[in-house]
């Protein structure tokens, strides 16, 4: 592998895209060695924590080397490509990395550190471009070295790979295996694309046990599973032939590809969603309130608003009305619009409201929210919402959506379900979550009849809001959803 200590290379690291974050996994690379590439040009796509975010590239030249394959979580400050920036020819075949090439037989894996002298060439005079974010933090904490394709992991000894095959459920008789794959010169891990690494990450299976069958001893996708297969057959295996005649054990379940379990890596949008609700869970003390109210007045005002001139075009739904009257309440009880400043031992308060909208998306949940929600008419409220569903829907929304947000609305109802107990979002103070709105016997002017009927759960943080504060929020919720005319006397 070339080590690129020419001055004319340029290599470009991984940004702090999302204010903070730590670490991206690489989704797609637009680029590949030899390409031209110019100034603000978008040379691959990344995911952090928070959202999918693309990179451009800071400068002109050609690339010379992608350090890591698609699917790789790469630390922030780790280079991921190298550019020649004086234009030369694009490197030959042999300094290609193992994801760019992943048959060859390469003397070394790409390496996640920067060239030697990299970091004291000359900065360019002029413009420093800003790519995301804030740049990568300085800081003195070092960080354990992640084990990635990039990195080189020295062969474990026969004994080593014996009890490493042990543990993985192969049995002692299962650590030869390793060598029966045909070993390139130099060679010092098992040769296997990009997605059949993931493949066997996902479904737990040790690479150094599977026997190659594709050319040049390049371990498929097919290798893969045939390794997983003879797990679920094991204990009938081990039966002794001369062991007396017994009642034959129920055949195993149903299985996914021969497989009783499916283990998928946290990481992205899971892994922050759950750092951030066992933090949330456990720093602030949670109080939940529930009231059940009738919306039967709000539904038919919903189903007018779309008839209505001013909003045509415009997304016009419950929810609309429902953030609406949470702003409402707000303004009524503003002291609820707050955050709990731990390290100064300050309540701080807000006089804006960032609303967040909990939504689903295929890379998980994630809270984006409407910027100076309190000050936007209903139909500029109307259009945000729809704004922040369709961009969260193409998994486009920017880190940014989802900084500094006040106060969330989760909508659970859409599940059909009728309420939950929802956790805050962390710096936040309360969370409303509003049920399924179902037709239900109700007493309405002294008679049974039917009525359009939800549940509404509020979550706060008990430092800050008390029990007194948190019921009158809700029940000016109730009352603006029971009579909407009151967004008129009340806003």
């Amino acid at each position: 592998m070339t080590t690129m200590t020419e001055a004319s290379v340029r290599e470009f690291k991984m940004p702090d895209v999302g204010e903070g974050l730590t670490e991206a996994e690489i989704l797609k690379w637009y680029v590949q060695p030899g390409d031209t590439v110019t100034d603000g040009q978008v040379v691959c796509e990344v995911e952090t924590a928070k959202a999918a975010v693309e990179l451009p590239i800071p400068y002109d030249g050609v690339v010379r080397e992608l350090h890591f394959p698609e699917g790789t979580t790469v630390d922030v400050g780790t280079s991921i490509i190298a550019v020649d920036v004086a234009g030369g020819a694009a490197a030959p075949a042999a300094d290609q990395p193992v994801a760019a090439q992943p048959q060859a037989e390469p003397q070394q894996p790409a390496a996640p550190v920067a060239p030697e002298g990299s970091e004291d060439e000359p900065k360019p005079a002029g413009r420093q471009p800003v790519l995301v974010g804030y740049g990568v933090a300085t800081t003195s904490t070092k960080r354990r070295p992640r084990k990635g394709p990039g990195v080189t992991v020295p062969a474990a000894s026969p004994a080593a790979q014996a009890v490493q095959a042990e543990l993985n459920g192969h049995g002692a008789a299962a650590a030869p295996a390793a060598p029966a794959a045909p070993a390139a010169p130099g060679q010092d891990r098992p040769l296997a694309k990009p997605p059949v690494r993931k493949l066997a990450k996902d479904l737990g299976v040790d690479l150094a046990a599977v026997t190659p069958s594709g050319p040049d001893g390049v371990i498929t996708r097919e290798d893969v599973h045939a390794a997983v297969t003879p797990k679920a057959a094991e204990p009938a295996a081990v039966t002794p032939a001369a062991a007396p005649a017994a009642p034959v054990a129920p055949a195993p379940v149903a299985t996914y590809d021969g497989a009783r379990e499916t283990r998928v890596p946290v990481k992205g949008v899971r892994k922050a969603t759950a750092a951030a609700m066992v933090g949330s869970a456990f720093t602030a003390p949670h109080v939940t309130e529930f009231v059940t109210v009738d919306v039967t007045r709000t539904m038919k005002l919903v189903e007018e608003l779309k008839q209505g001139k001013d909003m045509q075009g415009l997304r016009v739904n419950p929810l609309l009305l429902i953030a609406k009257a949470l702003l409402v309440a707000i303004k009524r009880n503003p002291e609820i619009n707050a955050s709990w400043d731990e390290a100064n031992q300050e309540i701080v308060q807000k006089h804006y409201v960032n609303l967040g909208i909990a939504a689903a998306t295929p890379r998980g949940l994630i809270v984006p929210n409407i910027k100076d929600a309190h000050a936007k008419t209903l139909p500029q409220l109307a259009e945000a919402l729809g704004e922040l569903v369709a961009t969260a829907r193409e998994g486009k929304t920017s880190p940014a959506a989802m900084q500094g947000g006040t106060v969330t609305i989760t909508n659970v109802g859409v599940f059909g379900v009728d309420t939950g107990t929802p956790i805050l979002n962390p710096g936040e103070s309360a969370i409303l979550a509003v049920g399924a709105i179902k037709l239900q016997p109700w007493v309405h002017k002294g008679k049974i009849k039917p009525r359009q009927v939800t549940t509404l759960a509020l979550s706060f943080d008990h430092r800050l809001v008390d029990g007194e504060l948190g019921s009158k929020v809700l029940a000016d919720v109730a009352a603006v959803l029971e009579q909407p005319k009151r967004l008129i006397t009340w806003a």
